[in-house]
């Protein structure tokens, strides 16, 4: 099991300095917090690509649908070049319901959400290509014209594309279906049932449900999940290293591939920063 660490808010200096302490330490990726009104998190990821090595870069999570398809494809491929292929874009809808993140437009409802989504998925991978196309969607199209001046971005270091860890509501079929086709699955507990559209409790139990569901419907689309990842997201302790290990240890036997720890208990920087420190610093837990 590989091991993540998300900086809950900080500014580039803080990601370009925690993500040298993640690296050290032992951690296999550094992520951070992509805000709609706020800190730009690919800028944060640029710094952060500068000081570090190997250690896997990306945000926790990118709200798709509040982004321009070529906007998004154009950062990812600057930061992808600028670390030599350490990018990981994990991608979703973005939060509803609550206003703090609609504050400049209105929600336009989860089908449209999903809708630019779905296309933006679509684009992507043409986006991602040096070379102009054609595409012509409900929301989005892109003309192929015969010189492209300025140039098309640089493609990707990471080839077919870069790694994308999609949401997905278990049992929801579409939802899973769509994060069961990219390159991995960041879960959510959605029952059909339940009467809001926020996620419940999400257990080991049922993350072995959804990894079996997604098993299937890989391979009904000739896929083996061969390099496909399953993330796991919690909370452990700086201080307890076998209480770390216990926290994590459902999980991994459940069949996640990667833990992300993440306090989002505080956005005062300077509290963050420090629990941020120490964390790294105690190292990522360990499961026998």
């Amino acid at each position: 099991m590989k091991n993540g660490f998300v900086m809950a808010y900080g500014d580039a200096r803080d990601a370009a300095e925690l993500a040298v302490i993640a690296e050290d330490n032992g951690w296999d990726g550094f992520f951070v917090w992509e805000s709609i009104w706020g800190i730009d998190a690919w800028v944060m990821l640029g710094a952060a690509a500068m000081t570090t090595r190997q250690i896997r870069l990306g945000t926790m999570l990118t709200p798709v649908p509040r982004r321009k398809p070529w906007d998004l494809a154009g950062q990812v491929s600057t930061v992808d070049n600028l670390s030599n292929g350490r990018v990981i874009l994990a991608a979703g809808l973005g939060v509803t319901g609550d206003d703090r993140f609609w504050l400049f437009e209105d929600d336009p409802g989860r089908k449209v959400r999903a809708e630019l989504m779905d296309e933006t998925l679509e684009m992507l991978p043409h986006l991602w290509r040096d070379e102009p196309f054609e595409y012509s969607g409900k929301h989005y199209r892109a003309r192929k014209l015969p010189d492209l001046n300025p140039p098309a971005p640089p493609p990707p270091v990471q080839q077919p594309r870069v790694p994308i860890w999609m949401v997905g509501g278990w049992p929801r079929p579409k939802s899973m279906r769509r994060a069961a086709l990219q390159d991995g699955w960041l879960p959510n507990y959605a029952p059909i049932r339940r009467p809001t559209d926020e996620p419940a409790e999400l257990t080991p139990e049922l993350l072995a449900e959804g990894i079996a569901w997604i098993r299937r419907e890989r391979a009904a689309h000739d896929l083996t999940m061969d390099g496909y990842d399953v993330v796991a997201e919690g909370n452990t302790s700086a201080d307890d290293p076998a209480a770390a290990a216990d926290t994590v240890r459902p999980w991994f036997e459940a069949g996640a591939t990667w833990w992300i720890d993440a306090d989002w208990s505080s956005m005062d920087r300077d509290a963050v920063r420090q629990a941020a420190e120490r964390r790294l610093k105690a190292g990522p837990p360990r499961v026998d």
